[in-house]
């Protein structure tokens, strides 16, 4: 019985933890899955247990009291300290347990990544990964996920970034756009063409260096397609609409079979740094640390993927 209540008791500060971080009673109750109402009972429970008053609510405002600022940053350290010995006692050869949250670009995370995924849920029958596609800035805590890999995205202070890869990208057209145009032999000349932007890396102009010298270009570009999404730029592509700078790994085949043409190989773009970013914590689980090493090990050998030229 003893042992059922030290369960139960981690339980309503996990929930607690969760309500502080989501900012309200249904937040929480939505990233638990659960309802409002079991929310609350639990948060009542609380601090009956405890014999003081966590939170002051209104209709539209959540405030913690002294006490509540207090029991959170224990019940922090007690829920960290809970799932290490969770994660130390169930497996003595450091197995994943549990289910990993993990969020990924869409592009990334329906082609490269599936093959490592797999076999990587194979090698850890007692792990499950819930694979989320999304190409936004993640916010952890709202979001409730583990970590999250980024393609170009910048370093945030506030989270653990480890670099993984680089992505080197392309200048490509269909050959039947640039029989409409003359031939294309300096980068302004780049601005001439029709564009399709990927508006996530570069909207108006794009910066090309030379790979045999020092020398740089600014191209400034009108694109008539502005897009978030790699497969659409690489498609309207591959229709004629316009030239796009995209990620190589995405146009090999069409480079290879001739549906899309490389522009100035000599002039390239700077490689799309590749991260796993997840939040700072005293104690991460071995599903996490087991996937990091992962990513490690494989992404630099990901087709069009190459090894960081700097250190994380």
């Amino acid at each position: 019985m003893k042992r059922q209540e030290r369960i139960d008791r981690v339980d309503l500060m996990r929930t607690y933890i969760r309500i502080v971080e989501a900012g309200s009673l249904s937040a929480a109750a939505r990233q638990l899955d659960t309802t409002q109402a079991t929310v609350s009972r639990r948060l009542q429970s609380l601090e009956s247990l405890l014999g003081v008053k966590l939170l002051l609510r209104t209709t539209h405002a959540m405030k913690l009291t002294d006490d509540g600022e207090r029991c959170y940053q224990h019940a922090k350290r007690v829920a960290d300290a809970w799932v290490a010995l969770e994660d130390e006692l169930s497996q003595s050869d450091d197995e994943p347990v549990g289910i990993l949250r993990v969020r990924a670009p869409h592009a990334f995370g329906q082609e490269q990544l599936l093959g490592p995924l797999t076999q990587f849920l194979e090698r850890h029958p007692q792990l499950s990964v819930e694979w989320m596609l999304n190409d936004k800035n993640v916010d952890f805590l709202s979001a409730n996920i583990d970590c999250a890999i980024r393609v170009g995205a910048e370093v945030d202070p506030a989270t653990v970034s480890v670099l993984l890869a680089e992505v080197p990208r392309s200048i490509v057209a269909s050959p039947a756009l640039l029989a409409r145009f003359p031939a294309v032999d300096t980068p302004q000349q780049l601005s001439a063409l029709p564009w399709i932007a990927l508006s996530t890396f570069y909207q108006h102009e794009i910066h090309l260096s030379h790979l045999q010298s020092d020398d740089t270009e600014q191209v400034a570009i009108a694109p008539r397609l502005y897009t978030d999404s790699l497969y659409a730029a690489r498609n309207t592509a591959i229709g004629g609409l316009g030239v796009t700078l995209i990620s190589s790994w995405a146009v090999e085949e069409e480079l290879r079979s001739g549906k899309l043409i490389a522009l100035l190989p000599q002039w390239q773009a700077a490689p799309l740094p590749v991260h796993l970013v997840y939040p700072w914590a005293r104690y991460y689980p071995a599903r996490l640390r087991k996937f990091l090493q992962l990513m490690r090990e494989v992404m630099p050998g990901l087709g069009g993927m190459r090894h960081p030229v700097r250190q994380a």
